[in-house]
């Protein structure tokens, strides 16, 4: 069960749950009772300010609180009550918790408990104590729901898959030939446990390879909106405990990734790629077969990765990723040489005769 979100929070409250120091004179029972931006905050929200991007809002927001670091103190108008924190971001988010309970975890949208008429759960399969099933979802022969979950509208939970307690798998998503941990967050429209792509090419035609491997995939995994995730070849895909997945990614056969990787929209793991633990992946990241990403590495977005990167390091580059500095010396590089190559043309070789002509 989620539980219910805070109706108010004191500037006290506050200050207790993130370690923040309220100003002197700040009113330590005013009753806060939302977030917002802070050039949009009105006296009962709570606001934040961590860098100069939004500095100039600082004058004139009519944020009931601001959570902000000491630089910043001076700017704060007088009628505003303040709390310094060396990370107010990561305070804000604290608040915004308290406030926003239920947005931690998909619910039913069809705000329903128990199985609902037009569900269709097969008589072998086994759900436990509160599992929702909203209509037009299909779970079948032998499948396993843990406690507390929620299986949206229009999902399909294949045969003897299995999902662990307090899970949300959202609308239209299709889970086969999968094993999923606890508190698992599958979000509409993804695509887990299908064939993988794999196939002898030939002359004559090209023969499909039996994809007999399974997705498994850890505790507090959240997947993306749009995501697919094929199963194994051979051996299982496999995806680690506290992993973060973007929506539109794609994930090959035989993945493994570690443990609280980071994965941003539109990447593309290839088959037999590896990820170590605690690695980035940004935006449209295009990774080759058989490549392993050591621990901690970063990849920055659009970079293409043909070859192992070693762990700790950042890397980026849109043919071949390579390390940062080198990769952005290429890139300064190229466009100098564009530049001067441009300034050397002849105005009348791409357009034909002059224009006073």
């Amino acid at each position: 069960m989620i539980a219910s979100s805070r109706a108010w929070l004191t500037l006290a409250d506050i200050a207790s749950l993130t370690g923040a120091v309220p100003r002197d004179g700040s009113n330590l029972s005013y009753r806060i009772t939302n977030v917002a931006p802070i050039d949009y905050a009105g006296p009962g929200d709570l606001a934040f300010l961590e860098s100069n991007k939004f500095a100039d809002a600082l004058a004139t927001t009519g944020a009931g609180a601001v959570l902000t670091v000491e630089r910043f103190a001076p700017r704060v108008p007088a009628g505003v009550n303040l709390l310094l924190t060396r990370k107010p971001y990561q305070a804000f988010v604290t608040v915004a918790r308290e406030f926003h309970r239920g947005r931690l975890r998909p619910t039913s949208p069809f705000e329903a408990d128990g199985v609902m008429p037009g569900a269709h759960v097969h008589p072998t399969a086994a759900l436990g104590t509160g599992v929702t099933v909203d209509p037009g979802a299909v779970i079948g022969p032998r499948a396993t729901i843990g406690a507390g979950s929620m299986i949206g509208a229009n999902v399909v939970i294949g045969a003897d898959v299995r999902i662990g307690v307090d899970g949300s798998i959202c609308s239209g998503s299709t889970i086969v030939d999968s094993v999923i941990g606890d508190r698992v967050i599958v979000h509409a429209g993804c695509r887990i446990g299908q064939d993988g792509f794999g196939y002898v090419l030939g002359r004559t035609g090209h023969v499909k390879i039996p994809q007999v491997g399974r997705v498994v995939i850890g505790d507090d995994v959240e997947i993306g909106a749009g995501t697919t995730i094929d199963r194994g070849g051979m051996r299982d895909t496999i995806i680690g405990d506290g992993t973060k997945i973007d929506n539109l990614v794609q994930i090959g056969h035989n993945v493994v990734i570690g443990r609280d990787c980071i994965i941003v929209a539109q990447s593309g793991l290839s088959g037999s790629v590896t990820l170590e633990d605690g690695v980035v992946l940004a935006a449209r990241v295009g990774i080759y077969p058989h490549v392993t990403v050591h621990k901690d590495a970063q990849l920055q977005a659009r970079a293409t990765v043909r070859r192992d990167v070693p762990g700790g390091v950042i890397w980026g580059g849109l043919l071949n990723a390579k390390p940062v500095r080198q990769s952005t010396r290429e890139m300064i590089a190229l466009e100098r040489l564009a530049q001067r190559d441009g300034a050397d043309a002849d105005p009348t070789e791409a357009g034909g005769k002059d224009k006073a002509d």
